[in-house]
């Protein structure tokens, strides 16, 4: 074709990338690759072949790891951990900051090679997914050098078991391995079975680099490698990104194991386009939001919802648009769209496709290459909400969309699935955009833009697609611990009696839900006895149908939500106040209960705990994060929701308290299980609570035997979060029970916290009751 021709036609030529030296580097390594433990490339054994999923030819054959080859890097990075943790801050940034030059170096290598092993375009490899992996690890050098000064409380959790998916094989290693190095952790990391090629590249740099032997150790292999990570015991803690369904087997599988766990999950996120949006620019938004990388993103806006009076040209103007994407060689600098990563990946989206009849679908023309897994971008419009394509995630280069009336509709069509990754609005009203904004309930919201990331910035989301954050300083906290030393919990139990009440009434204490005193559902009660054996009174016990009837109370109330921060402080010091002014009658009732002269000491601890919680709920403020784009990334402190919480044993009233007053500060409801051994402390509480304004359904509190109560709030599909601080073997069941929605758990394996000390209040209660939201507002003409 002449040059006027191409004048005229205006048609792109093919430009394609060299592929000599990334093939150049798998024939140097011999064409086949063992694993990277302890500093050294291991022989070669049996395994897989990694193969180019545009052409189908093999690159490389892979070793399929062991169960002695995962021991064996687990022992090195064992080994390796204490000296590199004592190396200090600037002794990790020196090491973190030679891995980011030589990404550097090596940007195009890596490009390159991501291509032919993944299968997206060179454009996004070499202008996105590189360039990205370096800024992770530039950023983490400087979290390395700061940490001792600004983190001086935290210590790194030991070894770290990462788990990265096929979609961003370079970039999820970066996200996850710069943290875990900078907080003086050390790592043992599987890519995944289809893309391995990058991350063994990268072990190669770690040796240029010179980083201490045993401190990144990569081993390769399928989904069993996985599992022998996830459950091997010397590990500490577990990083996993990929499917919701797989992730949930993962929460089951280390539940009561003590392990740290943070998963980043899949998604269905809502592109949202208003009536006043740049069309234009909305449109070439939408390409990058689920045409990038072929659609197989987490995060992609793969569900399209459009305000009803521009649907019509919105959508035309989409289908003049999808004519002009090319697919083809994602070698070649011209094109959009790659192939996808495997055959079993093509005919999983095809089939989940081919068996939609609902909607009008639309298909970018043109031949498909004959070779390779190739998919066309596709567009289905005119579905319902409930429609499985709208529900479920394909994972590929398929759009589904529905129209809108109004804002509220969008709110609620956005945040009707399963899933809470990201959202993208579209709109030229700033007022519309931040107020619609802070209602999605995802962990990261662009206006007027899409795929934004930074490492400055924490990534994340919320529901179905996980929790736990990569990036900013809020990512640190999934790789470091105290520094405090933990002692075994004590079990304590009640005191028993015959003898008869004490002050001469038989009162039975009720529960406490939706704002009423209500009689458990089952109709049984217990008896409480003081350590002479009087009775003190009968206590209800709550079931799973209590547990039930307060969630619905919870969500009732969610307008406490909403509610400003200095509201809420005026709450909490009103009920300072009330439980003062009966500050003598709650130590008589603590002191008969638990046998002993300390209840006026545990009083005056709880209201002073409410005054803390009180002073944080105006003052625990987000930030705006310094990523390089025109624009800012608002960080917004935003409650968990329904939060339940199994309170301990041994501090019956500050115990509740130091549960209820920070979650309530933050914005949420709770659902209190109290003290199992003393419950009338909880129980005397309702007085306080029902004359201090506190709005119905705020708090909920359950009396009796947790182990009844544990369970059915770790499964509930509408709490959002579970704190568990009693027995023991509790914290299995909560986190186990926590998969059915991958709900957020806060549990203490068994260990006690000094509850009248530091550990009983803090900025650690106020991480666990909030979210991190990360709201991307760019600016300019």
């Amino acid at each position: 074709m002449s040059v006027s021709e191409i004048f005229e036609s205006m048609e792109y030529g093919p430009a394609p990338e060299s592929a000599a030296d990334a093939l150049a580097w798998i024939v140097d390594q011999g064409g086949r690759f063992g694993h990277f433990i302890d500093g050294a490339f291991t022989a070669p054994g049996a395994g897989f072949d990694s193969t180019n999923p545009a052409t189908g030819e093999v690159l490389a054959s892979l070793t399929q790891a062991t169960q002695g080859d995962v021991d064996s890097a687990v022992k090195a990075a064992r080994k390796a951990q204490s000296k590199w943790e004592k190396l200090g801050g600037h002794g990790r940034a020196r090491h973190i900051y030679a891995l980011a030059r030589l990404l550097q170096k090596h940007a195009r290598l890596f490009a390159v090679l991501e291509v032919l092993d993944n299968g997206k375009p060179i454009r996004e490899t070499r202008d996105i997914d590189v360039p990205l992996a370096q800024r992770h690890f530039y950023y983490h050098a400087g979290m390395a050098q700061l940490i001792e000064s600004e983190l001086p409380d935290a210590q790194a959790l030991g070894v770290c078991g990462q788990i990265i998916p096929w979609n961003f094989p370079l970039l999820m290693l970066a996200w996850k391995i710069a943290p875990a190095l900078a907080m003086g952790n050390t790592v043992v990391l599987k890519p995944a079975e289809y893309t391995s090629l990058t991350a063994l590249l990268f072990a190669d740099i770690c040796r240029q680099a010179g980083l201490p032997k045993g401190v990144v150790n990569i081993v390769t292999g399928d989904g069993t490698v996985g599992e022998m990570i996830v459950t091997h015991e010397d590990i500490d803690k577990i990083a996993f990104t990929g499917s919701t369904a797989v992730g949930r087997r993962i929460r089951e599988a280390t539940a009561g194991s003590g392990k740290a766990l943070t998963l980043e999950l899949g998604g269905k996120s809502p592109y949202i386009v208003f009536d006043d949006a740049d069309l234009d620019s909305a449109v070439e938004g939408l390409v990058d939001a689920i045409w990038f990388n072929q659609g197989q993103v987490c995060c992609a806006g793969s569900r399209l919802l459009v305000h009803e009076p521009v649907a019509d040209r919105f959508y035309a103007k989409l289908r003049t648009r999808m004519e002009k994407l090319r697919i083809g060689d994602p070698l070649d600098k011209s094109i959009d769209v790659g192939a996808l990563v495997d055959p079993v990946q093509h005919k999983r989206v095809s089939e989940m496709v081919e068996a939609n009849t609902a909607g009008e679908r639309f298909v970018t023309p043109g031949e498909m290459p004959e070779n390779g897994c190739f998919y066309p971008p596709t567009l289905i419009t005119g579905l319902n909400p409930a429609d499985t394509l709208m529900q479920e995630e394909i994972f590929g280069p398929v759009l589904v969309s529905t129209t809108f009336r109004t804002p509220s509709e969008a709110v609620q069509l956005a945040n009707n699935t399963r899933y809470g990754l990201a959202a993208t609005v579209w709109t030229e009203n700033v007022n519309l955009a931040l107020d619609i904004a802070p209602q999605l309930e995802t962990g990261i919201v662009w206006v007027n833009g899409t795929n934004m990331m930074d490492a400055a910035a924490g990534f994340g989301g919320r529901r179905e697609s996980g929790f736990g954050r990569e990036g900013g300083w809020e990512g640190l906290a999934g790789y470091t611990k105290s520094k405090t030393a933990q002692k075994p919990l004590k079990e304590i139990e009640a005191f028993s009696g015959e003898g008869g009440p004490e002050d001469g009434i038989d009162r039975t204490a009720k529960l406490y839900i939706g704002g009423k005193q209500a009689r458990p559902d089952g109709g049984y009660s217990a008896p409480v006895w003081g350590k002479s054996g009087g009775l003190l009174g009968h206590v209800s016990l709550a079931n799973r149908k209590d547990v039930r009837n307060a969630v619905e109370a919870a969500h009732a109330a969610k307008g406490w939500s909403k509610t400003t921060g200095h509201l809420r402080a005026q709450i909490l010091y009103y009920i300072a106040e009330n439980l003062s002014a009966r500050g003598d009658e709650f130590a008589a009732r603590l002191d008969a209960m638990q046998g002993t002269k300390a209840g006026r000491k545990e009083v005056d601890a709880a209201i002073d705990r409410l005054f803390t919680y009180a002073a944080w709920a105006d003052k625990y403020d987000g930030q705006v994060h310094g990523v390089p784009i025109r624009g800012v990334a608002l960080a917004m402190k935003e409650p968990v929701g329904v939060i339940g919480a199994l309170c301990p044993a041994e501090a019956p009233l500050l115990g509740l308290i130091s549960c209820m007053a920070p979650a309530i500060a933050m914005g949420n409801r709770v659902i209190l299980s109290a003290s199992e051994p003393f419950p009338l402390a909880a129980t005397d509480f309702v007085q306080v609570l029902e004359t201090s304004d506190v709005p119905a359904g705020v708090v909920n509190i359950l009396t009796g035997p947790q182990a009844d109560l544990a369970d059915p709030m770790a499964r509930h599909m509408d709490i959002d979060a579970v704190w568990s601080f009693g027995a023991a073997e509790l914290s299995a069941v909560v986190e186990k029970g926590a998969a059915s929605n991958i709900k957020r758990t806060w549990v203490n394996h068994g260990m006690a916290r000094d509850w009248f000390g530091a550990e009983g209040a803090g900025r650690a209660f106020l991480q666990a009751a909030t979210e991190v939201k990360n709201i991307w507002v760019p600016y300019g003409e």
